[in-house]
């Protein structure tokens, strides 16, 4: 032991006394305890050199970080924060534009479900069932129903009675302009009533779509040949009538008017020589009022002769006559109407806006139809979409959108209608018609929902502008912006200049500016906060 050294007084651990070998013997001499445990704590520290340095260290960094703790202050803690610099953004020169942005979804336009009126014929599906995908036109057949077509035609109201000679009615104009749209003439288009040039055209229609006419009415046949009889008799029993006529109303015969003339020619001849009788000059004159009387019997016995002969019974019987050929005539027209050409209401199918796609068909060949046979909708796809009040009076028709295709590529959609909701809170059904789509792009996009972009305002190329933070107003009202010369970090010490600009087009959160005094140019600094 070095003179300088301190004696311990501590007494030996089990640990310590196991170490120098004494195994608890307290026997030995204090000098030779004393410098067993000296040689002790001098293995243990050569043993563990490595984990006192660690503790060693570790203490340190726990003194250090008490002390910067104690001595460091938070800017918050400083009696003087420091200037904030100015909140500056850079003049942007490109093209501006204001979008209306909504989804729509993407589907043939509208669908609707086709029903077929069975009522006055059968219902079993006999073949000419179309595929889905297919397309009706205006004159194709939808489907054949036990034998008989189902004939497609354009016009709104659904075929709900029979269409024949004698009815008239709005569906019977809209059966002329249809027939007269696929080049069937039909008379007077622009009468309500199914004449006979209706009919006539509806003869046309059977024969371009192939199929015979409908069957008349059973008997019906039968009721024209018997009316023609009727006709036939009703005429033979005027003619009949009017010889009886002729022979009632001849008169006297020539013999009996030749003497009835002769005297009242003997009765004139006697007034006019009693008349110019001179008296004296022969032996008497005869009676001039005798000789007119004469002559007045004579002619009353001239007309009596005629007016013996009555007619009346006859002319009655000609009129009888007469009226049964109008009534058989009237029976022979209701007759041959009964099998004129007629458009049965399960013969014909009315669709708006042909051609039409099919998009599903619930009926099979065999099947019996029951409710709607088909569905069908536009042959062109349409894009439906939905947009608040406040953007829909952005919007027209006309008015050209964007959506992207399943590529990735931009295509192009023009407004084609805008229907105002019901209410304020209502949205806006906005109807788009794409530009011509393949087959392909079709299917991609079939039932799909895509975001439609409308611009409803768009600069004409590109321009200068800025946050509409950035625009202050002048003591006059006029348009400002503060551009920053120096660097913006010097806050209230750098060094800015105010523009005068006029504004444009403002769109998302930004405004067209042209500057009226001073230069403004693209990445200048324009300050829209402090």
């Amino acid at each position: 032991m070095k003179d300088d050294e301190t004696p311990t007084t501590e007494l030996p651990t089990e640990f310590e006394l196991a170490l120098n070998g004494s195994g608890g013997d307290t026997s030995a001499g204090d000098g030779e305890a004393k410098n067993s445990r000296v040689s002790g704590w001098g293995r243990i520290l050569r043993g563990n050199r490595t984990l006192w340095i660690v503790a060693l260290c570790a203490v340190v960094s726990l003194i250090a970080g008490l002390l910067v703790g104690r001595f460091l202050i938070s800017p918050a803690d400083a009696s003087e924060t420091p200037e904030p610099g100015l909140v500056t953004v850079p003049v942007e020169f490109g093209p501006l534009s204001n979008d209306v942005t909504l989804r729509a979804d993407v589907g043939y336009a509208d669908a609707v479900e086709v029903t077929i009126d069975t009522t006055g014929g059968g219902s079993i599906v006999t073949g000419s069932v179309p595929e889905v995908g297919a397309t009706l036109n205006p004159l194709s057949i939808a489907m054949e129903i036990e034998g008989r077509p189902v004939i497609v035609l354009p016009g709104e109201l659904p075929a709900y009675r029979t269409l024949r000679i004698g009815v008239s009615g709005p569906d019977v104009v809209q059966l002329k302009q249809a027939l007269l749209s696929v080049g069937i003439d039909v008379g007077d288009v622009s009468s309500d009533l199914f004449d006979q040039a209706t009919a006539d055209a509806v003869g046309q229609l059977y024969a371009q779509a192939g199929y015979p006419l409908p069957t008349p009415e059973e008997g019906a046949a039968d009721a024209v040949r018997s009316a023609e009889e009727g006709v036939r008799a009703a005429e033979s029993g005027v003619v009949q009538a009017q010889q009886a006529l002729t022979a009632a109303g001849a008169g006297p015969s020539k013999l009996e008017s030749w003497q009835a003339d002769v005297r009242v020619a003997q009765a004139e001849k006697a007034v006019a020589d009693a008349k110019a009788c001179v008296p004296g000059e022969t032996e008497a004159c005869p009676s001039v009022e005798q000789a007119e009387w004469d002559l007045q019997t004579a002619r009353l016995e001239r007309d009596q002769l005629w007016a013996s002969k009555n007619t009346g019974p006859e002319k009655a019987a000609l009129d009888a006559a007469r009226a049964q050929v109008g009534s058989a005539s009237e029976a022979l027209q209701d007759a041959r109407q009964s099998v004129q050409p007629f458009l049965p209401s399960s013969e014909v199918l009315f669709l708006t806006e042909l051609p039409r796609r099919v998009d599903a068909v619930n009926v099979q060949r065999g099947s019996s139809i029951s409710g709607a046979v088909m569905t069908v909708s536009g042959a062109t796809v349409r894009l439906t979409g939905a947009a608040a009040e406040a953007d829909a009076r952005l919007l027209k028709a006309g008015a050209e959108g964007t959506f992207e295709l399943p590529d990735g590529t931009e295509h192009r959609a023009v407004i084609a209608e805008l229907k105002p909701g019901k209410d304020s809170k209502a949205r806006w059904e906005v109807l788009f018609e794409p530009d011509p789509l393949t087959a392909e792009q079709i299917t991609q996009l079939q039932g799909s929902n895509v975001r439609v972009r409308i611009a409803v305002g768009a600069t004409d190329g590109d321009v200068l502008s800025v946050p509409l933070a950035a625009l202050t107003a002048g003591p006059g009202g006029e348009s400002r912006i503060e551009v920053v010369e120096s660097d913006p970090r010097d806050g209230k010490d750098a060094e800015t200049r105010m523009v005068n600009v006029e504004t444009g087009l403002a769109a998302e959160g930004a405004v067209e500016v042209t500057p009226l005094d001073g230069d403004l140019e693209e990445g200048d600094l324009v300050v829209v906060g402090r």
